[in-house]
Parts: structure tokens; sequence; C-alpha cells
């Protein structure tokens, strides 16, 4: 790379050499719905289950998702993976968000709605695979923010030598890359491949093959160690549709999704004439799902189709829909959903692929209701 990497620290981590604790770190989305919190609970008990591990709690208040005068939220563990930052025994536990009774989810806990679409969907049985696409900017001072490895306030070659690249002239952060790899696996994340993109320091990280409401349990663990890292560093991570104007990439996270019929023999069949014309009826609903600013980025340049236009094509990057050829020669597999951004809630998006083609659409009006509710101020 050719700026120095900062904060490159080795506190990360000090050997805990003791039998009597286990560090369990609560994992949450805060009220921006698009960034993270943590906290570490310390046990003096072994940690073998979700069951061994307690609900716990957090001010609300300081995250955006409650008042001071009534402040405090619920955590619920849900999903638990080695801390690879650690290292065994210790845990990461990915966690909903509840109000004080601890039934009403708070702003932002889409998971629990999620896990009820994929419950009734699952003789269906829905895989995916996310790619998910992000940047790495540099800070300079407190504020500004630019991508690593451009000249500061100004631009690169243009795009084209990037892509899958290597060379110090045209790959930046490989090395927080590949530390992010080997973090997620140690982990047991589902994590099966990284590759640099289209711009300049923009990267990808693939989740999948994943089964049903894993898939965004495993993504949002995957970003959380990414940040984690971005921070040992000195890297910001940054998932925004179209961070830099002009030509160049904006930042997706394609979905990759397929499910027991689309598997099948007669399956590609099966997407184009059941599959894409429910995408296409449902389409201008679940664009409101799929992440905010997504509208700058959906342009139909840059390897994009339209915001508002629904369109697929065999092998083709330049619509809503790609049905990937392997898909067309097999005459089975799956399809890849290109529209969501990267800022997406996976919970959201892979609720709302299979409630538009397993379920005829029925609760993508409440999947839009929950959503606006979380978006309102409090």
């Amino acid at each position: 790379m050719t700026e120095t990497i900062e904060n490159l620290r080795d506190f990360n981590y000090f050997k805990l050499n003791t039998n009597k604790h286990v560090l369990v770190e609560y994992i949450w989305i805060d009220g921006t719905g698009e960034r993270l919190r943590s906290k570490t609970k310390v046990y003096d008990t072994p940690i073998k289950s979700l069951d061994d591990v307690e609900w716990w709690t957090f001010d609300g208040s300081s995250t955006d998702q409650a008042i001071t005068k009534f402040s405090e939220i619920y955590l619920k563990p849900v999903c638990m993976v080695r801390d690879p930052f650690r290292g065994d025994p210790h845990k990461f536990v990915l966690c909903e968000t509840y109000k004080p009774d601890r039934k009403t989810p708070a702003r932002f806990n889409f998971r629990w709605i999620a896990e009820k679409i994929m419950q009734e969907a699952s003789d269906s049985d829905p895989w995916f695979g996310i790619e998910q696409e992000y940047f790495m900017l540099k800070r300079t001072g407190t504020t500004h923010l630019w991508p690593l490895g451009w000249p500061v306030g100004g631009f690169p070659y243009p795009q084209g030598r990037y892509y899958c690249s290597i060379g110090e002239r045209n790959n930046f952060g490989r090395a927080l890359s590949e530390a992010h790899q080997r973090a997620c696996l140690y982990a047991g994340l589902k994590l099966s491949g990284i590759n640099s993109e289209v711009a300049p320091s923009q990267w990808e990280f693939q989740i999948g093959i994943a089964h049903g409401i894993e898939a965004g349990d495993h993504l949002w663990l995957a970003r959380y160690i990414l940040e984690r890292l971005g921070e040992e560093f000195g890297i910001d991570i940054n998932y925004d549709p179209k961070p830099i104007q002009g030509d160049w990439n904006g930042t997706g996270a394609h979905c990759n999704f397929s499910t027991t019929k689309t598997r099948e023999n007669g399956g590609y069949e099966y997407i184009k004439e059941f599959m894409l014309p429910l995408l296409e009826k449902n389409h201008q609903k679940m664009m409101l799902l799929y992440g905010l600013n997504n509208e700058a980025r959906l342009t139909g340049k840059h390897e994009t189709g339209e915001y508002n236009q629904f369109s697929w094509g065999d092998g083709s990057r330049g619509c809503s829909i790609r049905v990937p050829i392997i898909t067309k020669e097999l005459g089975k597999g799956y399809l890849e959903d290109r529209r969501p951004a990267a800022n997406m809630d996976p919970y959201l998006v892979c609720s709302a692929l299979v409630d538009a083609t397993c379920m005829n659409g029925k609760n993508l009006m409440t999947l839009i209701e929950q959503f606006a509710e979380s978006l309102k101020q409090l």
C-alpha cells in the first residue's frame, strides 16, 4: 500500500491464560440500521451454547434506539461464534434488540420477522450467497475521509486496472481484506471468498451458501469483524451505495438466491416463467427495502440496472436480475439479485426475496411498514 498503516497495534491481543473466565462480546445493530455496537460480559462459567448466555441490557438513548427517560433496551442472544481476536474459549454473540417488555422489537430489529418468514417458507429451503462490497477510506484529521491509495483530494487512474488486481500500483488494502477472511473463517462464519473490486480501494467478501436466517446472521457478524480490523489498520469501512461521484462504480450487495424448485431439473424455466414475473411485479416495493440512497447507484451504468425499471438477462450485469450462464446451461441453479445496495439490511433483503417468490408477496407491506417506522425520529 502507498500509505503508512496507522494504529497497527499488537494488543490484539494479550493472551488471557485463564481457565476461569470466558469473555462474551454482545453485538447488536444500532439506531442507524447500518452500524453495529458491542460490549463485553465476563462469565466465570463455561459457555457451550446460547442457553448459557444471558439476556443483557444497554443504554438505548446512546445508540438512537430509546429516549433518555426510558432508555433500557434488552439484548437477546441469537447467534454465537468463536471470538477471532481473543481466541478460544471466548465468544461473539449477535443479539436482537427489544424494548423493556422483552416482546416489542427495538428500532431496526428486523431479524424477528425475517425468521418468521424463513420458517414459514422452510419447505422451499431458501439458500443465499451475498456479495458484500465496501470501500476502504483513510481519515485526514477528524472529519475528512478519502479512499485508501487515492491522492489526497484527487483521483487515481480510471477504472479498468483494479478488479481482481495485483501489484502495488493497482491494489490497495489487501492486508485488511486477507486478515478479514482469516478472522471470519476462524470464527466459523460461512465466508466463501474475497476479491478487489472495480474501483480502487473497493473490495468484496462473499457469505454463503447460507440457509435461511443464517445468511443475515453471518453477514452482520462479518461486517462487525471487518470494522474491528479496520480499527487496527486505521481504515474506515464505508458501505455507501455511491461514496464517490463520477465515473466510479457504486457499492452493492448482490444477493444470489435459490430454492428447492430452482435447484431441481427444470429450475431455469421455473425462474423464467414463475420467479421473474413475481420479482417484476413487486419491484417497486422491494426497492424500498434494498438500502437508502440506492437510486444514486442504480443508474443503468457501472454494471447496474435502473432504479425504477425491472430487467433481467442471461449472464448480464447491466440489469436488475442476472441469471448465471451456468444456470441456463444446467437447466437449474440460482439467480442473482443485483439491486441491493451495500448498506442494505440482509434480514430485509433475504426475507423480501423469499416472500416475493415463495409467498406471493404477502408480507412485503409489513416489511416496508416496519422499515419506515424504524426510519422515524424518536
